[in-house]
């Protein structure tokens, strides 16, 4: 009897570690989380032993960080220090860092990966960067206070928000030389563009409204009327709903890209604030930062499932695995509030807290890569 228990717990044990494991990684393979704090360093988590592995001192004002999508490295830019630093996943060495003006807030990479972008708010310009010679390749100038520069899915074009402009400057990928400037909603901060790079849809943070360009006339097309001020938009990998989250409306507005009108509404919480996708957009996941948690949502259904607990305000958040033809394991959420990465496990229809890792004072930005 002693023995067949010893045995069961040993299975048991085998099981439970297999059900935490990313099963898509091959022997060799490694996958971390990457956590920005407000001391200027990036935190390295484990996703395999779920566990902080790392600390790697970067620079004043982290912002913007996003993994390279074929290399093996992490990209962010330093708002204080005007520049765009890489991390090189395997060493954990900040192993360049790159000039492009005052104030950069955001990146973007290019289809092909071959190129990032970023815009400079104080300089008033956009820089093109090689992604293998860590040299600028091209430089162009925007409109005042640039704070995103987005590349689109044809690689023809880069689009710059211009905050203090109110306006969309449309600018050509190789050279930045600006082909167009579309007004749009009062102090813009993001943009979205369709996969055919037909439409984009531009949100203000101050204001209840959302902008529909036509980026192949150059024009605008419409300002749709949103319940309250947005902090997120998100838009469907078919193109065909874009999901906006505000967290004055408690809720979410899903607008129908092929007729620019807003639809349904779907009720949150107190505070949702940041949003992501499952692959197959069957289900979003929602921070809630004043309840401290996370609301799953039925997309096909537009109902909200049961809340899963998370730390102190939860802010960003991603899946383990950004392939689309693969089920993300686990769902990671980073707390400003606790200074933890929460891990919450998606298997088997269970969405539960598995745990929550220390990384630092007040977290920021999440990447995630394998390699």
């Amino acid at each position: 009897m002693v023995l067949l228990t010893a045995v069961l717990l040993v299975g048991a044990a085998i099981l439970l570690l297999r059900e935490q494991r990313a099963s898509f990684l091959r022997p060799g393979l490694r996958l971390n989380a990457y956590v920005s704090t407000a001391d200027g360093s990036v935190a390295v988590v484990d996703l395999v032993r779920l566990r902080a592995v790392a600390r790697v001192a970067v620079g004043a004002g982290l912002s913007g960080m996003r993994e390279h999508p074929t290399r093996a490295e992490v990209w962010g830019v330093s708002s204080q220090g005007g520049y765009a630093w890489v991390l090189n996943a395997r060493v954990n060495q900040v192993t360049a860092r790159v000039p492009v003006g005052a104030m950069p807030f955001a990146l973007d990479f290019s289809p092909d990966g071959a190129r990032v972008y970023a815009a400079a708010s104080k300089s008033d310009s956009v820089v093109a960067i090689d992604c293998q010679t860590h040299g600028l390749v091209a430089t162009g100038r925007t409109g005042r206070e640039p704070v995103l520069a987005r590349a689109t899915p044809d690689g023809k074009s880069v689009l710059v928000v211009n905050r203090r402009d109110g306006s969309l400057g449309i600018h050509d990928a190789a050279t930045l030389v600006q082909r167009g400037s579309v007004p749009v909603v009062a102090q813009p901060e993001d943009v979205a563009v369709l996969s055919d790079s037909s439409l984009a849809f531009v949100l203000s943070r101050t204001e209840e409204k959302l902008s529909v360009v036509d980026l192949r006339r150059g024009v605008l097309l419409t300002n749709l009327q949103l319940a309250g001020r947005p902090s997120e938009m998100l838009l469907k990998p078919d193109g065909g709903e874009l999901y906006v989250i505000s967290p004055e409306a408690h809720g979410l507005q899903v607008i129908n890209t092929w007729t620019h009108e807003v639809g349904d509404y779907v009720l949150l919480g107190s505070a949702p604030t940041h949003g992501v996708l499952l692959p197959d957009a069957s289900e979003m996941f929602v921070t809630d930062t004043a309840a401290g948690r996370v609301a799953p949502v039925d997309i096909y259904n537009r109902r909200v499932g049961r809340p899963i607990s998370a730390g102190q305000a939860p802010e960003a958040l991603r899946f383990d695995s950004n392939d689309p033809d693969v089920k993300p394991n686990l769902l990671l959420v980073v707390n400003q509030g606790s200074g933890d990465l929460s891990v919450i496990g998606l298997r088997a229809g269970s969405q539960s807290l598995l745990t929550m890792i220390p990384v630092g004072s007040q977290p920021g930005d999440l990447a995630v890569k394998m390699f």
